[in-house]
């Protein structure tokens, strides 16, 4: 964990939560109105398309099922269209290629988004954190789903390596992420580029392993 030596992340996972309009499910506070529970897919425990719906429903009190066993996102994506399921929560770039049509045709909403502040194609839309009530509720959020988008796509390098040859690759990782030409070509792959630098990385492993007992305890309890 935070003896490994951290280079950068060139962008972030970060998550929103999506519902086909058909559901009647269009803001957040519909969803959090609704009688019944809003059935939301996921592939299996550990992924955030149950992890993040499961920590929602937990700490802001949204009516949900989470439906697992699905293979893919692509799997998700038809039973969503087909009214299988309410929506889905997922890397935005992705559900941005995914439902590119949809989106623009307002057939499927975008009512949450799991990050510390808005996409800017997505400024009028909810961040979670804003809706938690409770200073144990944004601790939930920060570690259950700010922070592993932070790390997902991570490099690292192994314990023990000499601090010179480390800081040669985080300088090196920071002027990549400023290329002109390496931007270029990030934004013709329609890949977003959101670096986080080595340092950055190191502070948000160190509060994921200084977490008190008793918020490790209910995160357990809820991704369970």
């Amino acid at each position: 964990g935070r003896k490994f030596e951290y280079v950068g992340a060139p962008t972030k996972l970060d998550s929103v939560c999506v519902f086909a309009k058909a559901s009647g499910i269009t803001s957040v506070e519909k969803w959090m109105a609704s009688k019944v529970p809003v059935k939301m897919g996921g592939t299996a425990p550990g992924s955030n398309t149950a992890d993040i719906p499961k920590l929602l429903a937990a700490v802001l009190g949204l009516p949900t099922q989470v439906i697992t066993g699905y293979k893919g996102f692509a799997d998700i994506r038809l039973a969503v269209d087909g009214g299988e399921l309410a929506g889905a929560c997922g890397g935005w770039d992705g559900i941005k290629l995914l439902w590119s049509q949809q989106i623009q045709s307002g057939d499927i909403v975008v009512v949450i988004q799991g990050r510390p502040k808005p996409f800017p194609d997505l400024a009028n839309v909810h961040l979670a954190i804003d809706l938690a009530k409770t200073g144990e509720a944004r601790q939930l959020i920060q570690a259950g789903i700010h922070d592993p988008a932070f790390l997902t796509l991570l490099y690292s390098l192994p314990p023990g390596t000499p601090k010179d040859r480390l800081e040669v690759l985080r300088r090196a990782f920071v002027d990549t992420m400023k290329d002109p030409i390496f931007i270029a070509e990030a934004t013709k792959s329609k890949l977003n580029v959101d670096p986080s630098s080595g340092e950055e990385l190191e502070t948000t492993i160190n509060r994921l392993f200084d977490l008190s007992p008793g918020a490790v305890k209910r995160l357990k309890e809820i991704l369970n």
